[in-house]
């Protein structure tokens, strides 16, 4: 890597960490806390690539960044933010970040992305100033809330397909947040001052069905809510309805809990229709597949409700804990419905893990099973797919067989772990390791182990 590299972030940590990266892999690196210092620079002409966060004691690093491009038209900029939602995934994308990344984020990674920056910073001569986009203030509490890949990766897609004309598929399981993700593709979308219509099963029955939704819809957004729903002659009026379509006319978009693909297959799905829909296809991960951004949502939900005057409530170490590992197989919408309950019944400050057993009770705990007989290569080869479909075209960051393995690794080993009881002896005999590889394993990926006696 050859270049100055601007760096700022108020945490002192994370200004030492990039320093001593950069300076390492050849940069040069001016780090400050202040963001008015760092705009200094700027207009100064030094740097190559700025790196910022975004909130800063005096000032914001998204709302800079029209001053930025303003003043170093073609300086590429990498935003950093703790604030893992998709609106601000969404902002940086607006004002035309070169990237965005979550904290904690991961500084190979970082770095990876710094090194392509400056290589095409090098290759390429600045352009001449043209309009520069100024970043919304996006208002709004949406639970698209998450720092893990997955949803990263669906928030950085969500923000290159907002404005195009594409229809969007939307898939996922109940409750994962698929009419939440349509909703913010409308809402922060050139369509959002234009209508946003739902379309059911029932308003394609009516003779007029197809007309009054386009004509309701306007030039703004039509949703047909759980597609697959919709029987042969439903789907046969809206293909039809497509075939008719209006310039300009309403962008399409689809959700879908159940397996398209099966249903193609079966010949409940029309593939006109199919193809018709899939222009770009979300895939929305359920929340069992992403329990590190359980703890986020929960205090998203906690905060939410002390806005609307339940109090202030926090959740205890105890409590964590069981949150974390209940299967959730009504997802986000099960668990936002459940810190609803203990934000009112919860006597104290602090929710205990009982208060939480008790708001659990009587809820499924059983997550959604595959399809009987299903080979674990064809649940990993549905969810690498999936994986591949989030980038949307665009290859995933290098370190993919490294990455897969980890996902794999873990729960195997946690539940190898839960079968023998915390007996980690019997485990590596179970899983045909050597005990000391066990070990380090454990170590290395950070798992917890609890030794209990086991109840036969």
């Amino acid at each position: 890597m050859d270049g100055t590299v601007l760096v700022a972030d108020d945490d002192r940590t994370i200004r030492t960490v990039l320093t001593q990266a950069l300076t390492r892999a050849g940069c040069k690196v001016h780090a400050t806390s202040s963001m008015v210092t760092l705009l200094r620079w700027i207009e100064e002409g030094k740097g190559d690539l700025v790196i910022s966060d975004v909130v800063m004691p005096d000032g914001n690093g998204l709302q800079a960044l029209p001053a930025i491009a303003r003043q170093r038209p073609g300086l590429p900029v990498i935003i950093i933010s703790a604030q893992n939602t998709i609106v601000t995934a969404i902002q940086a994308a607006e004002a035309e970040a070169y990237d965005y990344l979550p904290k904690p984020f991961d500084l190979p990674d970082l770095m990876k992305r710094a090194a392509r920056a400056l290589d095409i910073r090098q290759r390429k001569s600045a352009q001449p100033p043209g309009p520069v986009a100024k970043p919304r203030q996006i208002e709004g509490d949406l639970p698209l809330v998450g720092r893990t890949q997955s949803m990263q990766a669906l928030y950085r897609l969500v923000a290159r397909v907002m404005n195009a004309d594409l229809p969007v598929l939307i898939t996922g399981e109940s409750g994962t947040g698929k009419s939440l993700v349509a909703r913010a593709i409308h809402d922060f979308s050139d369509r959002r001052s234009q209508p946003y219509v739902t379309a059911q099963l029932a308003d394609m029955k009516a003779m007029d069905g197809p007309a009054s939704l386009l004509a309701r819809a306007k030039g703004g957004t039509l949703v047909f809510d759980e597609i697959a729903d919709f029987d042969d002659e439903a789907q046969g009026r809206i293909v039809r309805m497509f075939d008719a379509m209006p310039e300009p006319g309403p962008r399409i978009i689809a959700t879908s809990q159940a397996d398209l693909s099966e249903r193609l297959e079966s010949g409940r799905l029309r593939k006109d229709l199919y193809f018709r829909l899939g222009g770009v296809t979300l895939s929305v991960p359920a929340l069992r597949d992403r329990v590190e951004d359980i703890p986020l949502l929960a205090d998203h939900f906690l905060a939410r409700a002390s806005r609307d005057g339940q109090g202030e409530k926090r959740l205890s170490p105890e409590g964590m804990e069981l949150i974390r590992t209940y299967p959730w197989p009504g997802n986000v919408r099960q668990l936002e419905n459940t810190f609803r309950r203990l934000a009112v019944t919860a006597p104290e400050a602090e929710i205990t893990r009982s208060e939480v057993e008790m708001a659990l009770a009587g809820q499924t705990a059983e997550p959604p099973r595959a399809a009987d007989g299903e080979k674990l290569s064809t649940s990993v080869a549905r969810h690498l797919n999936r994986y591949f479909g989030l980038h949307g075209g665009v290859l995933p960051p290098p370190g993919l067989y490294d990455r897969i393995l980890h996902e794999i690794e873990v729960p195997l080993i946690e539940i190898a772990l839960d079968a023998t009881a915390g007996n980690q002896a019997k485990c590596a005999d179970l899983l045909g390791i050597n005990r000391n590889t066990l070990r380090k394993k454990i170590t290395d990926l950070d798992i917890r182990v609890t030794r209990r006696r086991k109840l036969m």
